[in-house]
């Protein structure tokens, strides 16, 4: 089996999360990793294990979003960095308030798995929705 590019791993992840497949978005998270949520975000924090990352932010956004979504729209391939520049939106359960805000996601893969995500988005406009 070849291995796959860090760039077709981190399109993995986001076709499971386009899916809503959990083992397809776990699948390429190696067991212990960094994903850091931007501070202002819903459940902002840094989860350390792929559970972790389902629950903390997977399951929360469905829980309190209908239609959440992160669409990518550009991928540059920084080797063992891999930026990926899209748009989130959805609308809170809570207030019925729609979004859309525009995120970076940075990446750093090592032997095909995912050991960090470091997220940056526009919190305030996320926020208004929200709560």
């Amino acid at each position: 089996m070849t291995a796959m590019s860090n760039l077709e791993t981190v399109q993995g992840f986001y076709a499971g999360a386009r899916a809503g497949d959990p083992a397809m978005i776990t699948s390429v998270m190696a067991p212990q990793l960094s994903w850091q949520q931007t501070p202002g975000f819903p459940h902002a924090a840094t989860y350390h294990t792929p559970d972790e990352v389902m629950e903390g932010v997977f399951n929360t956004l469905d829980g309190e979003w209908d239609g959440f979504k992160g669409v990518p729209h550009e991928f540059i391939d920084g080797g063992d960095q891999i930026v990926v520049l899209g748009t989130y939106s959805g609308t809170s359960k809570a207030t019925g308030r729609s979004f859309e805000a525009p995120f970076a996601h940075v990446f750093t893969v090592d032997g095909d798995l995912i050991v960090q995500m470091r997220q940056y988005t526009d919190t305030a406009l996320v926020r208004a929705a929200w709560k």
